[in-house]
């Protein structure tokens, strides 16, 4: 009778910090998930004023361009939008690719001015965007990863047993979600036939 108590006790401790385990590796790769979301956004609000800095700078050159500044202006204040209001990383991704979409054409503007092309301003704020766009893939490649071990977690015995009870729900990629959106833009200055 006494092993079979002891044999039961071991038994239910195992169980209580199998459960203890898991109750706190799920709150960790929640938490991970949020600091890398966390690190996305400062990223993409650096992104958000290098590109009105370098708007402001296109303005002095290309005065006559106006549409294409408006539009890249609005994508901009779209993507602020977005990613400082209650938005999801599909939101996000949906408005921060009409801002890319916006910067290529701004980009194709530049390339009509050669006093543009050679400021010194202009080329630092266009390397700075470039630096800034590499941290926000390698940023949002450390958020998938982190999203896709918190999923698996979740999804998989033994643990979503324990992920219900402790509030820990799927969270959501960050990803361009179209088709069109995923194909790279054709640029061409070929003034053709």
């Amino acid at each position: 009778m006494t092993i079979a108590l002891i044999i039961l006790g071991v038994l239910v401790l195992g169980v209580v910090l199998w459960f203890f385990g898991a109750y706190n590796g799920l709150i960790k790769l929640r938490n991970l998930v949020q600091e890398a979301w966390a690190q996305i956004d400062v990223e993409l609000k650096r992104r958000h004023d290098l590109i009105g800095n370098l708007v402001e700078t296109v303005k002095g050159y290309a005065a006559h361009e106006k549409t294409t500044l408006e539009e890249v202006t609005r994508a901009r204040a779209g993507a602020v939008s977005a990613s400082q209001g209650n938005a999801g990383p599909a939101e996000v991704a949906k408005a921060e690719a009409a801002l890319t979409q916006a910067l290529v054409r701004l980009t194709m503007v530049a390339e009509a001015y050669p006093d543009l092309r050679a400021s010194e301003n202009f080329r630092a704020l266009q390397a700075e965007l470039t630096s800034t766009e590499d941290r926000i893939a390698s940023a949002r490649r450390y958020y998938n990863a982190n999203v896709r071990e918190l999923n698996t977690k979740v999804e998989t015995i033994p643990t979503n047993f324990v992920a219900g009870p402790a509030g820990v729900h799927k969270a959501e990629y960050f990803e361009v979600e179209s088709a069109a959106e995923r194909e790279a833009p054709q640029v061409s200055f070929d003034p053709g036939p």
